[in-house]
């Protein structure tokens, strides 16, 4: 297939163009913060976090599990606002992305675990709409990577096949995820790297 025929570009979010919404390094600081029992909060999470990304529970049945299960001297929104300050912008990415969006012949859609309040805030908070044509969100397709039906889904939407398909992701299990399925698949593991792939795609698509 010629590179003129991609035409979709598949995108994680979490660690390509934001931070992670709620990682490990948030959960400490969290533990910390508030007074918490790291490995308690850490075992409790693992537990139950991946109910919560394919949505099928909310961010606050989440915290009665995790954080509310025992009276605390802290209110709940005081650390659900902890945890929405923890997602932030990633330097140069987003915004050179944003722009480069405008004329790259390309439709972008995102492929992200996030649960539905995360998913919701930073969608808006950092006006994702203006870089990406939809999102495939695990909260909303109850589905999460790796399963590849999320990846099958996302193509599905698309209506495109593997060979016109590129998916860029930090995390190597994904990217392979994708590989098998017949995607073009980059880690990505700076803006200067992905910004040359994505430069590389869009010359090739013109040319």
């Amino acid at each position: 297939m010629r590179q003129s025929d991609l035409r979709i570009l598949f995108f994680d979010v979490g660690g390509i163009l934001l931070t992670n919404g709620w990682g490990h390094e948030s959960r400490r600081e969290a533990a910390e913060k508030f007074g918490l029992d790291y490995q308690e909060v850490n075992e409790l999470h693992n537990f139950i976090f991946n109910v919560y990304e394919i949505g099928s529970i909310t961010l606050d049945q989440y915290l009665d599990t995790v954080i509310f299960n025992q009276p605390r001297d802290f209110v709940r929104e005081d650390f659900k606002d902890f945890i929405f300050s923890q997602s932030k912008e990633l330097p140069d990415m987003l915004a050179w992305l944003k722009e480069w969006k405008k004329d790259c012949g390309f439709r972008i859609i995102s492929i992200n675990n996030e649960g539905k309040e995360l998913n919701d805030y930073r969608v808006r908070k950092f006006k994702l709409h203006e870089c990406f044509d939809a999102f495939i969100s695990s909260c909303e397709v109850k589905m999460r990577k790796p399963d590849p039906g999320i990846w099958q889904l996302a193509m599905g939407i698309a209506q495109a096949t593997p060979e016109q398909c590129v998916y860029f992701d930090d995390r190597i299990m994904f990217v392979r995820m994708a590989e098998n399925l017949g995607i073009r698949a980059y880690q990505h593991t700076s803006f200067e790297k992905t910004k040359k792939i994505l430069n590389d795609l869009k010359n090739e698509k013109l040319n």
